[in-house]
């Protein structure tokens, strides 16, 4: 596991407190050197540093994947610093609205697209040529959200769904430069974030988070949530050479709660 990315370069978007910090350490663990990319630049920095004071190497790029020209800043940073790309890992993620389709503006649909969807294809689009020169992967971190339709959920499904759709037809469009597109599809993720998603919900309903945590964890096979290195080793796995006949699909990861 610890040079599964040996000597590899991997770019990270929407490197958060969450799994996308969580993404960083264990690509840095496993051999690669980092670019890692968010709209937030302070912690960025603060990331890169926790990187480089462990042996590896990373850069912070303040970028907002919706803005075309952010991304070709990031692609010229990337190429400057490294002179390759063989790892994109599409990671930005954006609260849902979480209303009916019924009472959600089409400014918002439209808005979660352009983040899920076509931020990360802005991303691939600047990649492409170094990531083919390097026989790359990509990896679209999706969601569990593919696999319900549960009330309230419609505008992030239909992005999320969006990502999936494009990450197929990338499979095949790029499949001959020797592009890998895969997609990994999380549910719950357990973590510092979401244990305080879990503390405001319990203090907003008069229960602990244990009995929030188990009733959503009861319709899993394994009664337990997903942690945020178990989803970023389905991502590593993915992003690295033990994958190298896998393209074209989507790796769930939800402690089995639902089955595709």
């Amino acid at each position: 596991m610890t040079t599964m990315l040996d000597g590899k370069i991997v770019v990270i978007s929407g490197v958060g407190p969450g799994l996308g910090s969580t993404l960083a350490h264990r690509c840095a663990r496993a051999g690669a050197d980092l670019v890692l990319a968010a709209r937030s630049g302070d912690r960025l920095d603060d990331l890169a540093k926790q990187i480089v004071d462990a042996g590896r190497q990373a850069i912070a790029v303040r970028t907002d994947i919706t803005n075309e020209a952010q991304v070709v800043n990031l692609v010229d940073a990337t190429l400057e610093a490294y002179g390759k790309v063989d790892v994109l890992i599409n990671n930005a993620f954006r609260v849902p609205s979480m209303k009916p389709l019924a009472d959600t503006t089409f400014q918002h649909i439209r808005d979660a697209i352009e983040l899920s969807a076509l931020g990360a294809l802005r991303l691939i689009q600047g990649f492409t040529r170094p990531l083919a020169e390097a026989n790359g992967s990509i990896v679209n971190v999706n969601s569990m959200v593919l696999r319900h339709s549960q009330p309230k959920y419609g505008a992030y499904k239909m992005a999320k769904a969006t990502l999936l759709a494009m990450s197929h037809s990338l499979a095949t469009e790029l499949g001959d430069k020797g592009i890998r597109v895969n997609s990994v599809a999380p549910g719950y993720i357990w973590g510092d974030t979401l244990q305080g998603y879990f503390e405001h919900q319990a203090g907003k309903y008069g229960t602990t988070v244990d009995q929030i945590y188990q009733a959503t964890a009861a319709h899993a096979d394994l009664k337990r949530l997903p942690t945020e290195d178990e989803v970023a080793s389905a991502i590593l796995f993915m992003a690295s050479d033990l994958s190298s006949g896998i393209t074209g699909q989507t790796l769930d990861v939800n402690c089995g709660e639902y089955h595709s």
